[in-house]
This record gives structure tokens, sequence and C-alpha cells, in this order.
């Protein structure tokens, strides 16, 4: 019978589960690392620079100053304990017009660092005791991004065994769990090759399988639940404490592909292996020691000396609700409380409005490296369209070629696209960056919409390859300067 299988073939599944050992908080610790652990060793601010090189333009300071203070969190891990509660994060405040790359500073570090990040608008929030958000809730965002990272870190970490079961509870259902051992061999074989995909099967999966197994969490914090919300949670509740094995959830049939109930299988078996508890206090010790926040549009929360008059709920109310929070506080959230000591914030506004003197005292010295980014020449306008790996230019390309089409932009054409996006930026508004957007579409807006016709008619000429087009600086010319002569006239008009 398939009791007798050896270590490399292993037999039915459920009889396997129940002898692994339970993933402990011990265990999880062991080779898991965040912004602080072996993957951060090679992350050194040069190679952080070179890895915003490649989607940013310009703007070294900026860069210099957030590869030193990832790299800072590296180092304090490895400092004497004495010492390491003591050395806090320097944050950061950067200052520059919209769109030259703060925000965007801000997504690729997301990407680069495995710590837990969250990215707010500073704008979202309301000084406590008005209807709205108040700032506590970007750590509870923070601790939510952590939970999630957490498991995908362990998930990765348990992906071998997590398959060798998934393979097992679904040789169960493909062909019994009394079948012969050369049976399950060859149905073994035919799963590996993904002849069963298609394959419908009845599975046994537990209700609410990807939600929490280990109980149902109600955050105080959070404000009032949804009665649609709270009745479903509650169910769920004694539907699990009231199922024949105690607190085990009850289980039900479906019938679905192979295909389909692998990720289904995953998740119950990894919600099986991981405990809610070891998850968020690892979450909580990620928070605490390397995470990081970007508060977006500060500026906006920040109202002059002259234009200051009467309360406002997203002003002043905000930055004194900030401060503790920057400076260091415990914050309630549903998977414990968090301390915000050592968590590194950096800020970014443009200060059109107002300048960085008309924040707060207290917030400004909370903020204690200043970073100011340059706004745009016409020679770092033509470098955003031709250097990043994924510039505007190539991304058009892509866009085009799934049609068919092959789309060619001349140098001059590329140069003249950059001098009109300055020549607009400094008559007009300045957007920065994002002027190039809008002088792109506008460029490839009738390509973009004959595009389908074009490529029917280069195919029914008999012609091979994809239909070519290519856009010189006379066509640019065209497309942009009805854009200047309207802008030029709407300065006369009253």
């Amino acid at each position: 019978s398939s009791s007798s299988s050896s270590s490399s073939s292993p037999s039915i599944k459920s009889k396997k589960t129940s002898d692994l050992e339970p993933i402990t908080l011990q265990s999880l610790t062991e080779d898991l690392s965040f912004g602080a652990g072996v993957e951060a060793d090679d992350l050194t601010p040069t190679k952080v620079v070179k890895l915003l090189d490649d989607y940013i333009v310009g703007q070294n300071a900026a860069k210099r100053a957030v590869a030193v203070a990832l790299r800072n969190r590296w180092r304090r891990h490895r400092c004497p304990e004495d010492l390491r509660d003591e050395i806090v994060p320097k944050n950061i405040l950067m200052i520059g017009p919209t769109g030259c790359g703060k925000t965007e500073i801000a997504r690729r570090l997301a990407k680069i660092t495995e710590s837990p990040f969250v990215k707010v608008e500073a704008t979202k929030f309301t000084e406590v005791g008005f209807h709205g958000r108040d700032v506590d809730q970007i750590i509870r965002d923070l601790m939510d991004n952590a939970i999630t990272l957490t498991k995908t870190k362990l998930k990765q970490r348990f992906k071998s065994r997590v398959a060798e079961m998934i393979e097992n509870k679904i040789l169960d259902f493909v062909c019994g769990e009394s079948a012969s051992e050369e049976t399950r061999e060859a149905f073994r074989a035919l799963y590996r090759e993904g002849a069963l995909d298609n394959r419908l099967i009845e599975v046994e999966i537990p209700e609410g399988t990807g939600g929490n197994s280990d109980g149902v969490r109600f955050d105080p914090t959070s404000g009032p639940l949804p009665i649609h919300e709270l009745v479903i949670k509650v169910d769920r509740m004694f539907s699990k404490k009231g199922s024949p094995g105690g607190s085990h959830p009850s289980m039900n049939k479906r019938k679905m592909t192979v295909r389909e109930c692998k990720p289904v299988i995953e998740e119950a078996e990894f919600d099986k292996l991981l405990t809610q508890e070891a998850i968020a206090k690892e979450a909580v010790m990620a928070v605490e020691s390397d995470g990081i926040v970007f508060i977006d549009e500060i500026d906006k929360i920040v109202s002059s000396s002259d234009t200051r008059h009467g309360a406002d709920a997203s002003s002043e109310g905000v930055q004194r609700d900030l401060l503790p929070i920057i400076e260091g506080s415990v914050i309630s959230t549903k998977y414990g409380n968090v301390s915000t000591d050592h968590i590194l914030f950096i800020a970014s506004g443009a200060f059109s409005q107002n300048k960085p003197s008309d924040m707060l005292a207290e917030l400004q010295g909370r903020l204690p490296i200043r970073v100011e980014l340059k706004g745009l020449t016409k020679d770092d306008l033509h470098r955003i369209l031709t250097e990043p790996k994924a510039n505007i230019l190539r991304q058009q390309r892509a866009l085009m070629e799934t049609e068919d089409i092959n789309l060619e932009f001349t140098k001059d054409a590329i140069l003249r696209m950059a001098e009109l996006s300055e020549e607009i930026n400094s008559n007009v508004d300045n957007i920065g960056a994002r002027r190039l957007h809008a002088i792109v579409e506008r460029i490839c807006e009738k390509i973009s919409f004959d595009a389908p016709e074009e490529a029917r008619k280069h195919k029914e000429k008999g012609l091979e390859g994809r239909c070519a087009v290519k856009i010189d600086a006379n066509e640019v010319e065209e497309a942009i300067g009805d854009l200047l002569k309207k802008k030029d006239l709407a300065r006369f008009v009253l």
C-alpha cells in the first residue's frame, strides 16, 4: 500500500502533514532577513545609486542621501547592542519642483529595498477629531505591507516543502488514498508533465481559505466595522468553532481543474504551516527596525504665514500629529503595538506656494537632512526620453509593435520634443517630465488611432514584416505647434 513508500516519493499527504513540525517563531527568524540581512550586504550606496540611475535621470544629491540612509540601517544592525537602540535614523526632506523625480525615487526605492515600505500622500490625512483618516493609519498601512512581505519571504523558504504537499494532495483527489503505489507513481509522472492540468476533480478545501485561519481579528483602532462585515466575520468564527473537529475549519467540496486547485491548496497548506502570531511578531520586528515611510506632497499641509487664517483640518493640525510619530512613539495596530523610534521617514514636496521654513519648527527639526532637487533642463528632458530602461519612447514602440507597426523616432524629432517640452514648461506651468507624456501622446495620437487599419492595409498589399512608421522633426512641429500658439494667445485673454 502507499504507506510503505520511500521518502523520495512520499505517500498520502494527509498522513505526512500531521507529522510535519509546526513552524515556530525560532524557525521563522532563522535566515529570514529584511533590510539588514544577507541580501543587503551587497546593497552599497554606490550600487543603490546605479540601480536608481536605470530609471531616474540626474538628481544625484537625492539619490546619494537615500542610498546612505538605506546603508545606515544595515550598519546599525551590526553595531554593539548598547549603541544599537541609541542610533536613530536621520530623516530626509526632499524639495524640488513638480515632475523632477521625487515620487519616482520612492517608487524605485520600494522595489530595491526588501524592507517594509509604505508611500502615503500627506493630503489624505486630517487632524485628530475631524472626520477622515488620522496619521496613525500610516503605521497600520506599513504593518499590513510588512505582513504581506513576511508571508512572501516565508512562502519562498517553504516553497519546495509545500509543492510536495500539493502534489500528494492532488494525487489523493485524482486516484484516491487507497490506490496502489504503482498507480500513484504513474499519475505522479503525468502530473509533473502537466498532463493532468485540465482534468476536473472534486477537492475538499477549508472554508475561508486564504483568510486568517487562527480566528477573527477585530481592529479597535480602525473605527466602527460595517454591519455586513461584522455578520460575515462572526458567522465564520462560529462555523469554525462549531465544526466536529473543535477549532478546525469546516471543509467545502468544490469541482475544479487541477490547474485551478493548485493555488487554492497552496494557500490552505501555508495557512496550516504558518501561525498568524509568529508572522505578526516577525512583521512587527521588521517594521520597528527596518520600516521606511515616504510622505509625499508634504508641502500641501503647510500654509504660508501670509495665507494662514482660521482652522484647517488638513494643515497645521496634521503637522502636529506627525511630530510624535516621526520623533518616536508607540502606535496601536491589530497586530500589536509598534514603536516608531527606528522607522526612517522621507518627506517630499514641491514647495511652490510656500517655503520649507513655513513648516512647524519642530517638524523641520525632525527632518534634518534637506535635499534640493533641480528643475529639468532641455538636456535632462532629452535624456529622460532616451536613457531610462523603460523610457517613454520605448513604451510607445512596444505598444505599437502589438499592432504590427514598427514605430521609429528620428534623432531630430527626439531633440525637438525635448526643446518644445522645455519651452512650454517655461512659458506655461512647469510640470517637469510629465510634460513629455503629454507631448508624446499628442504626437502619436493619429498613428495610435489608425494603427489597426494601417497594419491591415500593409498585409493586404502583400508586404512582409511590420508596417514601418517614421516620425521626424516636422511632424513633431505640426503636432505641437498648435499647442504653442494657443498658449501664446491665452496670455492675452482676460
